[in-house]
């Protein structure tokens, strides 16, 4: 047996012969001769063939393993998208219910905040109901209940008779002749819309011995309006101005009129004038005068801020006499809204007058609020003309009210029916 043995590094043949136990290299004839190309030739097909043979066993791996990474990557795109998607939703929905509990609570506030602006209403009108009610004294028994529900009802006048510490007398001798007392007074009040008070403040020492005395006298009576407001002659203007804002606060009258308590007042001749002049908005009823600005220090009714009112000896604009004027709601309730900026004067008529100039105000001068003391008022009313109030000038009042008063009211005097006859 012969084995060909090639040198690829030399090109050389060799060849081994064995036989017999024993071998020989050598050259010979039979061996078969290959060039050197041919052996180049085989070595470079036998590497392309195990090149291809190669590729063709890694190529279905990797196919394999690429489409099961695009099956994974397809999955795992899958799945966020699905959780993307779900998320939208989910962020959709929570967008939605906090669009909802937003838009409720939105709706809650504005629910809240006007609740909040009824009770400040209800509290705004407590307030002022309870500063007016807290500063005036209530009447005993069922007045009780007559005064709380005075707010609600509607009223045709309120006549506040101005009246001081040291005036008892004067306001007996008022009861016991034109102002109707007791069981009458209320019902002036409820058949006529009529309310009558005495109106007083407080002395400077709270809770002093007079004030206990209006206290006394008031569980006997219960005709008072005390006013927040410390007494005093000087102090009348601010005394009109707080009884005015005080009474407008606590009933809702078409008129509110101030008077003294040293004068006469026929109760049904004052309604049915008043009510010819009920359909006018601003009215100011009174005996209209226009007196002396005294500008000389310590005579009565000077005038402290008489260079306002021009040269010495001019006189003041036309106004009210104050011993009674009437003025329209209004006018009342311009008043009570303005009472802080409203300049005082010495003299609460004049102070009166200055709050209306300026302002679009009928002034309404009627004499028969102003009548003398008889013979004057006695022989008007035998002619049928009775007087709304009787004074004497001199004394800004009844001369010694007290002692006179009760024979002005039976000869100046309507008859009782005419009050109660009367329609206002």
């Amino acid at each position: 047996m012969t084995v060909l043995v090639f040198n690829l590094f030399s090109g050389e043949k060799m060849s081994f012969k064995r036989g017999g136990g024993s071998g020989e290299f050598g050259s010979s004839k039979n061996v078969a001769v290959f060039s050197r190309n041919w052996t180049l030739f085989l070595c470079v097909s036998s590497f392309c063939a195990g090149m291809f043979f190669t590729n063709r066993m890694w190529m279905e791996p990797e196919a394999k393993a690429a489409a099961k990474t695009s099956t994974l990557q397809e999955r795992w795109t899958n799945l966020k998208s699905e959780d993307c998607n779900q998320k939208i939703v989910e962020k959709r929905n929570f967008n939605s219910s906090m669009g909802e509990a937003i838009s409720m609570d939105q709706h809650d506030i504005q629910e809240q905040d006007k609740g909040i602006s009824d009770i400040k209403i209800k509290m705004s009108l407590a307030k002022e109901e309870h500063h007016s009610v807290s500063h005036s004294v209530p009447v005993r028994g069922n007045m009780e209940s007559s005064e709380s529900s005075a707010l609600k009802r509607k009223y045709f006048m309120v006549i506040g008779i101005n009246t001081a510490f040291s005036s008892r007398k004067r306001r007996d001798s008022v009861r016991s002749t034109w102002m109707p007392q007791g069981e009458k007074r209320r019902k002036l009040e409820e058949e006529k819309g009529i309310v009558l008070r005495f109106v007083i403040g407080h002395s400077s020492t709270s809770g002093g011995i007079l004030d206990r005395a209006i206290e006394a006298e008031e569980k006997i009576h219960g005709d008072f309006l005390r006013l927040n407001h410390i007494e005093g002659y000087l102090e009348l203007s601010a005394k009109t101005k707080t009884y005015f804002a005080t009474a407008v606060a606590m009933w809702d009258a078409e008129f509110y009129i101030k008077v003294d308590d040293d004068i006469h007042v026929n109760l049904g001749t004052l309604g049915m004038t008043l009510a010819g002049h009920r359909m006018k908005p601003r009215v100011y009823l009174g005996c209209m005068k226009s007196g002396p600005v005294l500008a000389k220090k310590g005579v009565k009714y000077h005038e402290p801020e008489y260079w306002k009112f021009g040269e010495v000896g001019n006189k003041y604009f036309r106004h009210a006499t104050g011993q009674l004027y009437a003025i329209s709601k209004d006018l009342a309730t311009y008043i009570s809204e303005n009472q802080n900026i409203l300049h005082k004067y010495a003299n609460e008529d004049v102070s009166l007058g200055s709050w209306f100039i300026g302002l679009d105000v009928e002034h309404v001068d009627n004499r028969r609020l102003c009548c003398g003391t008889p013979p004057d008022c006695d022989w008007k009313a035998q002619l049928g003309n009775i007087c709304v109030a009787t004074f004497d000038w001199k004394c800004s009042g009844i001369c010694k009210s007290v002692e006179r008063i009760k024979q002005v009211h039976e000869l100046c005097g309507e008859s009782e029916e005419a009050l109660w006859h009367s329609s206002f």
